[in-house]
């Protein structure tokens, strides 16, 4: 999830990037033209997307007021070429909702494209034509169906997803669904099965005193740790807000006991800053013979509220 926020980032910064340069190089061809009264609003807009590229890149959260910047800088330079385009002003007039759309949250978008569709047809044409006003009309709806359509295979994608959205393990629902396969499977197949259940109380406070971005640390180096520790046929997920089961097939007593004793070392060795060492309380679950899946379901479930205390 961090990679796709960083990659997001990098995507918004060449794009600025990009439209810095061609802001630079469009003053540049007015003043090779002798059109020197077109100079001074692209050159002044180049700095302005310059400025939103360099916040960009210094911290993330002021996406959004660069956002803010390019969308001014876009609409400045659109009122400035609209009035002298001809029977191309119709192509140009689709580039305010798009713009907008994407620099903008869909409902905000919308609203502005609405109220902002006048002041285009006026510098489009100066007569207000039928036509014109539906072809913008559509060119806004066509717009908006680009985030509509991410935003539903986003969702799409996160109902299918077996991952937990903020960490590298598997979510609630998976898990079960593999932990009960991978019972039923070595349970058929005569081999011996343990879980081991791993309580984090350090995430519980970790937002509260130090914030979002030291418990999302918190979950990575966590995760890290126990998957270090773990075979590639295991597997780590989350049963709760701060508790997670690692599912060992074919691992009998003493192995789970082994895994346990290298995370808890390899937990012990892992120092955050605001938090400082990881520290987990594990405890070890193995199938006893004959056992049913729901009496070992049980019987997790239970280990797990004990060792949150819940």
């Amino acid at each position: 999830m961090a990679d796709d926020n960083r990659n997001h980032t990098a995507r918004i910064v060449v794009a600025y990037a990009i439209s810095t340069l061609l802001l630079g190089g469009y003053s540049i061809w007015r003043y090779l033209m002798g059109d020197y009264n077109r100079i001074l609003l692209p050159a002044s807009l180049a700095l302005v997307m310059l400025v939103a590229c360099l916040m960009c890149i210094a911290r993330a959260s002021q996406a959004r007021l660069s956002a803010y910047l390019a969308l001014i800088v876009g609409y400045l330079m659109l009122a400035l070429e609209l009035p002298w385009l001809d029977e191309s002003g119709i192509m140009w007039l689709g580039f305010a909702p798009l713009l907008t759309v994407l620099l903008l949250p869909l409902a905000s978008a919308m609203l502005l494209n609405l109220l902002l569709a006048p002041v285009w047809l006026l510098l489009s044409d100066s007569q207000l034509d039928v036509h014109l006003a539906l072809s913008y009309v559509a060119m806004a709806l066509v717009a908006a169906l680009v985030p509509w359509e991410q935003r539903r295979q986003q969702a799409l994608l996160d109902a299918t997803n077996p991952r937990d959205p903020h960490c590298n393990a598997l979510a609630r629902e998976a898990l079960h669904e593999l932990l009960a396969s991978e019972y039923q499977r070595t349970q058929f197949l005569g081999q011996p099965f343990a879980v081991l259940t791993l309580h984090l109380p350090q995430l519980e406070m970790a937002s509260e005193q130090f914030g979002n971005r030291a418990r999302q640390s918190l979950l990575d180096a966590f995760c890290l740790a126990v998957n270090r520790c773990s075979r590639r046929h295991d597997f780590l997920g989350r049963q709760g807000t701060s508790t997670f089961w690692l599912v060992l097939p074919d691992t009998s007593q003493s192995g789970a006991q082994m895994v346990q004793q290298r995370i808890e070392q390899a937990l012990e060795t892992t120092v955050l800053v605001d938090t400082g060492p990881l520290r987990a309380a594990i405890a070890h679950c193995q199938r006893l013979p004959g056992e049913s899946w729901p009496r070992f379901e049980q019987r997790l479930l239970t280990m797990a509220r004990h060792l949150s205390g819940s």
